[in-house]
């Protein structure tokens, strides 16, 4: 199996179709396992603002059963070619904290990440949405926090209203990352994550909530005018 994520600047259309008709959901795509495209956020962001929900820079996190698979969807698929036209990184998965319905077929691990070499994190949480202001109180100081660290080279948000949420993270080195969150990290307020992660095994702020765990094998293209995302 390979994972994927991917960003591409398109219209908000073009967004809002995605949402509203997931590839491998009511569309079959051949090799896909799974999809979840979004709309992407700007970490930190006020809640009341335009980089909030951010309609013309579609996230797509995806499963797939072979790179041929995700290839082909790339050069083939209407929504592929313009997955295609902006970035994405292919993913080998690691390690899996916590449940997500579609996600509950991988292993909690399925491989051992060297400390010093480049890690990707994603999350996915169905929200429970009685619990938002609860979530955006503890989750704001954390996007800052995690947005701002040294160790990262990439940090966005993504929601598909009105429950899915989800984070992407590429970090310099996996223990960047494993100390940013048992707040371990040289920077102020280093238990900013720690600490709302408590919080959420007092009173959870989702149905389903999972963090998972990869090494990048791949990037491709560019984003925001960068490439070389993916440290080597």
């Amino acid at each position: 199996m390979l994972h994927s994520f991917h960003l591409a600047e398109v219209p908000a259309s073009a967004t809002a179709r995605a949402m509203a008709r997931r590839p491998g959901h009511r569309r079959v795509v051949p090799g896909l396992r799974l999809a979840e495209p979004m709309g992407s956020m700007r970490l930190g962001a006020p809640v009341v603002s335009p980089d909030r929900m951010q309609l013309r820079r579609l996230a797509v996190f995806c499963a797939w059963d072979d790179e041929a698979s995700l290839d082909t969807f790339l050069a083939d698929d209407p929504l592929g070619r313009r997955l295609a036209g902006g970035w994405h990184v292919r993913l080998e998965f690691l390690r899996r904290w916590g449940h997500v319905t579609e996600l509950a077929d991988l292993p909690e691990v399925a491989g051992r990440s060297d400390p010093a070499e480049p890690a990707v994190a994603f999350t996915l949480a169905r929200m429970k949405i009685p619990e938002v202001p609860r979530f955006l109180h503890w989750g704001r100081p954390v996007e800052r926090f995690v947005r701002d660290h040294p160790g990262v080279t990439l940090a966005l948000a993504a929601a598909r209203p009105p429950r899915t949420v989800a984070t992407f993270t590429v970090w310099r080195t996996t223990r960047e990352m494993t100390d940013m969150v048992f707040g371990r990290s040289a920077v102020d307020g280093p238990r900013r994550h720690a600490d709302a992660m408590v919080e959420r095994e007092r009173r959870d702020f989702h149905h389903e909530f999972t963090t998972l765990r990869f090494r990048p094998v791949g990037e491709h293209g560019s984003w925001e005018g960068r490439t070389g995302i993916v440290p080597t």
